[in-house]
């Protein structure tokens, strides 16, 4: 069982950064316009959006691995310490960063606090531009440290969220999608209806709302999603949840997320951490993990993030 959950742990990270690479050089473009230029996208493009080489990740895995190094390194979720280090990674200057993420950050490096400035950037944005999925995308590390401990689980997802995505309609994805990726590292057979058994008084209506066809799906009823790819949470979740879940394979669930265009590489983080989840690291293509530099730390964290609930 150990090897197997280390398996599903390795997954979620690996997963989500192939998702991240194999949508990051279509993001922005139509589903039919990526068919037209690539047919199915089944291989690490170079070039095409934000001009970067094959298997080259965003921000997505970028601030995924902030995380997980505090993780690791301080054994526990340290708010303050992974905000700082979400600032230092912004300041390296990547090439691709969420309006809303840059601008909560801003406001901690102008002297706000971390548990303020997410807060206060929510209520100065207007509705349609303040619930986006740049919490959603990088919260996974936390469902490997906190499997065991349901309760801790939602509360830390929540608060993560917060730091740049206040709005709760984001925190609440998060929480929802960690306690999804928990169950399913643990083997529980019905990993998402749990969580809604769980929680889902608690989910503000759009998200309990989307989430639920994904559970009939998943039952093999006949469900109308309409899914889009948009960078809102609420939709970024249900197209993730429903392709990582119902997908035969985590090539599949990749693929066809990044294959509905648009968001591309968020909505592939988010299926392929599902995905690895479900599969576990060894039914991630070894062609796409030797173009991801980054794939020997991820490895490396995701054991030392299940090795913190064992000490």
């Amino acid at each position: 069982m150990a090897n197997d959950c280390q398996s599903r742990a390795q997954g979620i990270l690996l997963g989500l950064a192939c998702g991240d690479a194999l949508g990051r050089p279509v993001e922005f473009q139509g589903p039919d316009r990526i068919e037209r230029t690539h047919g199915r996208v089944t291989e690490m493009l170079a070039h095409g959006t934000h001009g970067q080489p094959a298997g080259t990740i965003t921000d997505d895995t970028e601030m995924a691995l902030c995380i997980a190094r505090s993780l690791a390194e301080h054994g526990a979720f340290e708010p303050e310490d992974i905000a700082t280090r979400f600032i230092d990674w912004k300041r390296s200057g990547p090439f691709d960063i969420g309006i809303m993420t840059s601008s909560a950050l801003q406001r901690i490096q102008n002297g706000e606090s971390w548990d303020e400035a997410g807060q206060r950037e929510w209520e100065a944005s207007t509705e349609g531009s303040n619930a986006g999925n740049g919490s959603l995308m990088r919260c996974a590390p936390y469902a490997i440290a906190y499997q065991d401990e349901p309760v801790e689980l939602v509360d830390i997802s929540r608060q993560s969220s917060a730091i740049t995505h206040a709005d709760p309609r984001c925190q609440w994805s998060c929480a929802l999608f960690n306690q999804t990726l928990a169950n399913l590292l643990i083997d529980v057979d019905q990993p998402l209806e749990r969580v809604l058994d769980d929680i889902g008084s608690e989910l503000p209506d759009d998200v309990r709302n989307a989430v639920e066809p994904v559970t009939a799906a998943r039952r093999g009823e006949p469900v109308d999603i309409s899914l889009e790819n948009s960078g809102y949470v609420v939709t970024t979740l249900q197209a993730g949840l429903y392709h990582g879940l119902t997908a035969e394979t985590a090539e599949d669930a990749i693929v066809d997320a990044v294959m509905m265009g648009g968001d591309t590489d968020t909505i592939g983080a988010v299926a392929g951490a599902v995905a690895g989840a479900r599969f576990g690291e060894g039914t991630l293509p070894e062609r796409w993990l030797t173009d991801i530099d980054e794939i020997d730390e991820l490895r490396q964290l995701a054991f030392d993030l299940i090795e913190l609930r064992s000490n």
